[in-house]
C-alpha cells in the first residue's frame, strides 16, 4: 500500500516535460449563478467543449493533493489548470493530424520516469533494474490500485505522444549552408555612407494629432496584436481601517501603565500588581502582557528597529527603554544581558573533492589533491591576507565564490560544528583551514558582533470598536451618496481620495492594490450591473472598497485608450516623417542638410549585424538601404526608428568568399535553438479558444 500511496504522490512527475502537472484550487462561488450554470461547459477550444463536471472532477481530486502548503489563490490554481486543458486539447489534435501513436514501450519508459515506480524497490529485479513482469504483478495483487495505474497511463501516453511531437519540431529546426552564408556576410561585408537625419524630435508631439479613428484604423491592421477580452473599467475609493490618534493613545497609556508596581481591586480587596521595571519573572511578565511572546535569543545591533538600535544596544542590565513605536506595536524593552562575539562573519574557500556534498565542482580531484591545493592556497591567504577575495573568486567551488567566498554574518551552530567551532573560537583575522564533509574550507574570520537579549513587551495598535463603526458609518455613507450623485464630487465632498480607474477582466482576481478580490471583479460582470452603478465591498483586515462601474469593453479590439500609449508614438512618428520627408529636397546631401540645418555625417565599416548609426542608434532599414544603393546616388527619404534619413553610400567591402560556413552554421543555431518552445503560443494564437470560467467561479 505505501507504494500506491508513493505513486499518488508523485504521479503529477509524469507531466512536467509539457507543464501538464494538476495544481489545486479551491472552488467558489459553485452555485452562485444557479444550476443554470452546470449544463455549460467551463470552455471550448477550437469547438472541442471542456466540460465542466469533468473540470470539476479534476479539481476535486487535486485539491487533496494540494494542502500540503501550496502558497496559491483560487484563481491563480485556476489558470494553471486552465492552461493545462487548453495545451492538452490544442497537442492532442496536433497527435491525431500526424497521426503520432504510442505503444506499451513508450508509455512504460514515461511511467518508469517518476522515481516511485522507476526507483521503486518493489519493481527491481536483483540487479537493480525495473522489472516489468513485477511491475504488473503488483497490480494484479493489488486490485484497488489498478484504476489508479490506468489514470497514470492515459497521462503517460500524452506525454510519450507529446516526446514524440517536441521531437519532430525539433528535428525540422535545422540551418542550412545558406542561412549560415548569409551570417557570415551580415557579419562581414561592411558599407561606407554618408547621412543626412532629420529626427522626428525635431517636431513637437503637440504639433501631431492622433486621432481615436486612426488608432482604431491601425489596430485593424494588425487584429491579433491587439485583440482584447471582454473588460470592465471602474473608479473606486478604498478606506482603510486604521486605528485613530484617540487609539493610539490609549494603546501608547496602557503600555506605560504597566510599567511600574500599581495596586488593583480584585476579589473585594486590593492586590499588588509588579511592574515591569520591577518584576523578575520577566518571560512570565512578557507572556501576560504582550501581543509579541518572549523571545530569549541574543540580537545584534543590526537586526534591531534602526531608528532605536543605538539607545537599546546601549542600555545596561535592567534598564528599559519606551514605550516606543515599531511595527504598528507600542513596545517597552528591557535590557536582560549581553554576550560578546554573539555573530560572526567569515569568508571561506571551497576545495572539495570527488564524493562530497558539493554539485559544481570547479575540477575533478581526490581527497588527497584537495587538501594539498587547500594547503596551498592557505599559505597564499596567510601571507597575503588582502587576496583572500580573489583566491575565492578563482578556486572556491562554493557559490560564494562571487562575492569573494563572503558568507555575511551567522550566528552559533548555522554552520557545521568544524567550521563553527573554527569561526567563533578564533579571533578577527585568523586564517586557517578545516575539513567538513563539503571538503577543505580555508577560512578568515572577518568581523564578530556582540549581542544583546532583551525582554519587550509590544502591544498592537489597531482600531477601536468605536473607530471601526465611525469607518463604517463613512463608507455606507459615500456608497449611498455616491449612487446618486458625481462619483468624483461625493468622493471629494467627504475627503476622500479616488484611486485611478482599473481595468479588470472576467477571470480577474486582483483588483487595484488589493489582492484576492474576487467578489468585486463577479459584481461588474454581473449581468445585472450596469453603468454608472455603486457597490461598497468590506475588505477583511483592509477596509472597505466602493466602486463603480465606469464602462464595458466587447471581447475584441483594444479600447482605444488601451491601445494608445503602444499606437500614438508610431503614428506620429509615421505624421513627422511625411512633413520631414517633403522638406528633404536636393541634389545633394548638402543641400538638404543646409535646407533642414543639420550636418551631414559619415558612417564606416557598419554591418548588417550591428547596424548602429553614429549618433542616430539601431537603424537595420538604414544600413540594409545602403548595401542595396548603388555608389555616388543619394537616396530617397528612409523612415528609420529615430527619424527620416537620406544617405549616399561610397562603397561596399564585399567578405571573401568561405569554403564552407560551419561556424557560422552553429551560431545560426545557437539562436533557434529555443524557437521549439514557440509551438505552444503560435498554437494558442491561431486557436479559437472560448473561456467561460467566469460562469463558474
Amino acid at each position: 500500500m505505501a507504494v500506491l500511496s508513493k505513486i499518488r504522490k508523485r504521479s503529477g512527475l509524469l507531466l512536467l516535460a509539457i507543464g501538464f502537472a494538476l495544481l489545486a484550487f479551491v472552488v467558489q462561488d459553485l452555485f452562485t449563478k444557479g444550476f443554470k450554470s452546470l449544463s455549460k461547459d467551463v470552455g471550448t477550444v477550437n469547438g472541442k467543449d471542456i466540460s465542466f463536471e469533468e473540470f470539476r472532477v479534476k479539481v476535486a481530486n487535486v485539491e487533496k493533493s494540494a494542502q500540503n502548503g501550496q502558497n496559491m489563490t483560487s484563481m491563480q490554481a485556476s489558470n494553471q489548470v486552465w492552461n493545462q486543458e487548453v495545451n492538452i486539447a490544442l497537442l492532442s489534435t496536433e497527435f491525431e493530424k500526424l497521426g503520432i501513436r504510442v505503444g506499451e514501450k513508450h508509455i512504460i519508459e514515461v511511467l518508469k520516469s517518476d522515481p516511485n515506480i522507476g526507483q521503486n524497490p518493489a519493481f527491481l529485479n536483483a540487479v537493480g533494474k525495473f522489472d516489468l513482469n513485477k511491475f504488473k504483478d503488483y497490480f494484479k495483487s493489488n486490485p484497488e490500485g489498478v484504476q489508479m495505474l490506468k489514470d497514470r497511463e492515459k497521462d503517460a501516453e500524452l506525454n510519450a505522444k507529446y516526446q514524440i511531437y517536441n521531437s519532430l519540431v525539433k528535428g525540422a529546426m535545422y540551418t542550412t549552408d545558406a542561412e549560415g552564408k548569409f551570417k557570415y556576410e551580415s557579419e562581414a561585408n561592411k558599407v561606407n555612407f554618408d547621412f543626412v537625419t532629420v529626427p522626428y524630435s525635431s517636431i513637437k508631439d503637440s504639433d501631431v494629432k492622433i486621432t481615436d479613428d486612426e488608432i482604431i484604423a491601425y489596430m485593424k491592421t494588425k487584429e491579433k496584436k491587439f485583440k482584447s477580452e471582454e473588460s470592465r473599467e471602474l473608479d473606486y475609493v478604498l478606506i482603510e481601517e486604521k486605528p485613530s490618534a484617540a487609539d493610539e493613545a490609549e494603546i501608547k497609556n496602557k503600555i506605560i501603565g504597566l510599567l511600574n508596581t500599581h495596586v488593583e481591586f480584585k476579589d473585594g480587596k486590593n492586590d499588588t500588581i509588579q511592574g515591569f521595571s520591577t518584576v523578575t519573572n520577566n518571560a512570565e511578565f512578557v507572556n501576560l502582557n504582550s501581543d509579541i511572546p518572549f523571545d530569549s535569543t541574543y540580537v545584534s545591533k543590526q537586526d534591531m528597529p534602526a531608528e532605536h538600535a543605538d539607545a537599546l544596544f546601549a542600555m545596561p542590565v535592567g534598564q528599559i527603554y519606551g514605550p516606543y513605536l515599531f511595527n504598528n506595536h507600542y513596545c517597552l524593552s528591557k535590557a536582560l544581558g549581553r554576550k560578546a562575539g554573539a555573530k560572526a562573519k567569515a569568508s571561506h574557500i571551497l576545495i572539495s573533492w570527488e564524493g562530497t556534498k558539493v554539485p559544481s565542482k570547479k575540477e575533478k580531484r581526490t581527497k588527497e589533491q584537495a587538501k594539498a591545493k587547500a594547503e596551498g592556497l592557505l599559505a597564499q591567504a596567510k601571507a597575503n591576507p588582502g587576496m583572500f577575495a580573489i583566491l575565492a573568486m578563482q578556486n572556491s567551488d562554493d557559490s560564494s565564490a562571487q562575492q569573494g567566498g563572503d558568507l555575511g554574518f551567522f550566528g552559533p551552530n548555522q554552520m557545521v560544528k568544524p567550521f563553527n567551532d573554527f569561526v567563533f573560537n578564533n579571533a578577527i583575522g585568523t586564517i586557517g583551514i578545516v575539513e567538513t564533509e563539503f571538503g577543505f574550507h580555508i577560512i578568515n574570520v572577518t568581523d564578530k558582533q556582540d549581542a544583546i537579549r532583551l525582554a519587550t513587551v509590544a502591544q498592537k495598535v489597531q482600531p477601536s470598536e468605536a473607530t471601526n463603526d465611525k469607518i463604517y458609518e463613512k463608507a455606507t455613507k459615500f456608497e449611498m451618496d455616491a449612487a446618486t450623485n458625481d462619483f468624483a464630487a461625493t468622493a471629494k465632498k467627504l475627503n476622500l481620495s479616488i484611486n485611478p480607474s482599473v481595468h479588470v477582466k472576467a477571470i480577474d482576481e486582483s483588483f487595484g492594490s488589493v489582492n484576492n478580490q474576487r467578489q468585486i471583479v463577479k459584481w461588474a460582470f454581473d449581468s445585472s450591473t450596469s453603468i454608472g452603478d455603486v457597490k461598497r465591498f468590506e475588505i477583511v483586515n483592509v477596509g472597505h472598497i466602493i466602486a463603480k462601474l465606469k464602462s464595458t469593453s466587447p471581447k475584441g479590439l483594444m479600447t482605444v485608450e488601451e491601445a494608445r500609449p503602444q499606437v500614438e508614438l508610431v503614428l506620429k512618428n509615421k505624421k513627422k516623417a511625411e512633413k520631414i520627408k517633403a522638406k528633404m529636397t536636393g541634389a545633394s546631401l548638402a543641400a538638404i542638410a543646409a535646407s533642414n540645418k543639420v550636418t551631414a555625417q559619415n558612417a564606416m565599416d557598419l554591418t548588417l549585424e550591428n547596424p548602429a548609426l553614429p549618433t542616430a542608434g539601431f537603424e537595420p532599414k538604414v544600413v540594409g538601404t545602403a548595401f542595396s544603393s548603388k555608389a555616388g546616388q543619394v537616396s530617397a527619404p528612409i523612415e528609420g526608428n529615430a527619424g527620416v534619413y537620406v544617405i549616399v553610400t561610397k562603397s561596399v567591402a564585399k567578405a571573401p568568399a568561405l569554403k564552407n560556413h560551419k561556424d557560422y552554421i552553429n551560431k545560426v543555431k545557437q539562436q533557434v535553438i529555443n524557437y521549439s518552445g514557440r509551438v505552444m503560443p503560435a498554437l494558442k494564437n491561431d486557436a479559437d479558444i472560448e473561456d467561460n470560467r467566469a460562469d463558474f467561479y
